[in-house]
């Protein structure tokens, strides 16, 4: 993979056709070494947010080699990292794919949120005596920009009920939870931690781990969020005063707090109509979260001559299929020159943006690079001095 100091950088001697995926390990690692830092707990990789095989390195690199996973597919790709240790955390999940990951890649932590669930893991796994076993609740998702909640999680009043009867067959027994995606205030975690501390004791059930799952946020033009030490304390503050948290351990699933910095994408201009700009890239490819969710992404103006003009407007963006929902509302701050042929940088689209892309309308074929600048916006920017370029260069050519 061909590396470069920036897109400005790529663009002096390429005018790609289709759209660039622009990798940033050395950002993915910072994330991770700041987690493994500062988290008072195992740090896992919520594997669904970016698949790509030099950030996945580049986070195994840095230190984190345990992984939630969703799938098979995602078991098979997480499993060839040296060192994997995976757990299986959709509270809902097929017979084969539990056998599969018991049988053939030795997962032994699995989650569930309901009777049925346990039985079919008890049952696929040949009621085996080593198992992992956590128990999802349901958690309100009010302090996140994407709530999660409703589809998984068995209510308050029915978990002691689950939670005793799976002390009786696990080896370990957890409780999971998950506070919504881009969670911006970090008391939602020490909220639902305080919950899980009622629970352990109105049940009078021991548990062995709670993994406080994701929801950990990054930085957008539309959320700026308190600093992740802010996080890091109010989850120390509320685990120190549960009783259990002498003979338990403290798990994390950080997706989007990992990634999102980690990865760019690079989208020329094919027309612009007023203050819309219609790009190559869309809705359907890595800007789903900025159709579908509203989010907002940095985005800079790029190319050979560099940036033109003046000040910013706003603007809105249309992808490259002829579906008329293929459209982010932004506003995308640019400068007012911009015109059909300009490349456009979009930055932290590193969490979901490669994983949710599809190929409607025969779009959805990237162009891959790894740039060694700074990304776009940044959580970790001041947590340690600039990564050297040659740390890049190593994981994008390994």
């Amino acid at each position: 993979m061909d590396v470069f100091t920036s897109a400005a950088e790529l663009l002096r001697n390429h005018r790609p056709e289709r759209p660039v995926l622009c990798l940033r390990p050395h950002a993915a690692a910072r994330a991770a070494r700041w987690f493994l830092a500062n988290f008072p707990g195992q740090v896992l990789y919520a594997a669904k947010a970016n698949d790509a095989s030099p950030i996945i390195e580049a986070l195994a690199e840095a230190g984190i080699t345990k992984f939630d996973v969703a799938s098979s597919v995602e078991i098979a790709r997480m499993a060839a990292v040296p060192n994997a240790e995976l757990y299986f955390m959709n509270p809902v999940k097929s017979r084969v794919s539990i056998r599969t990951a018991f049988d053939e890649f030795g997962v032994r932590s699995f989650a569930f949120d309901s009777e049925d669930e346990l039985d079919k893991i008890l049952e696929e796994t040949g009621r085996a005596r080593d198992l992992a076993l956590y128990l999802r609740i349901a958690c309100p998702n009010t302090h996140s920009l994407i709530p999660l909640e409703g589809k998984f999680g068995v209510p308050m009043a029915e978990a002691p009920a689950l939670l005793l009867r799976a002390r009786q067959v696990a080896k370990r027994l957890g409780i999971t939870f998950h506070v919504g995606s881009q969670a911006v205030v970090p008391a939602a975690f020490g909220e639902a931690l305080r919950q899980v501390g009622q629970l352990i004791v109105t049940s009078g059930v021991l548990v062995d781990a709670i993994d406080i799952g994701g929801g950990f946020p990054s930085r957008y033009p539309h959320s700026d969020p308190p600093e992740l030490a802010d996080y890091a304390e109010e989850i120390a503050k509320a685990w120190d005063e549960l009783a259990v948290k002498d003979s338990c351990e403290l798990l994390c699933e950080p997706g989007r707090a990992l990634v999102a910095e980690a990865e760019s994408v690079i989208v020329r201009v094919d027309a612009r109509r007023g203050n819309a700009l219609y790009i190559n890239d869309g809705a359907f490819g890595t800007l789903f979260d900025a159709a579908y969710s509203r989010f907002r992404y940095p985005a800079r103006l790029i190319g050979a001559r560099g940036a033109k003009g003046r000040g910013e407007a706003e603007f809105s963006l249309y992808g490259p299929t002829c579906d008329s929902s293929d459209y982010s509302p932004g506003p995308f701050m640019l400068p007012p020159s911009v015109k059909e042929g300009d490349y456009i940088e979009i930055g932290q689209i590193g969490a979901y943006g490669r994983v949710l892309a599809n190929r409607f309308n025969g779009f959805g074929e990237y162009d891959e690079a790894v740039l060694t600048d700074e990304p776009m916006l940044s959580m970790y920017a001041d947590t340690e001095q600039p990564i050297a370029a040659e740390v890049s260069l190593k994981t994008a050519r390994a």
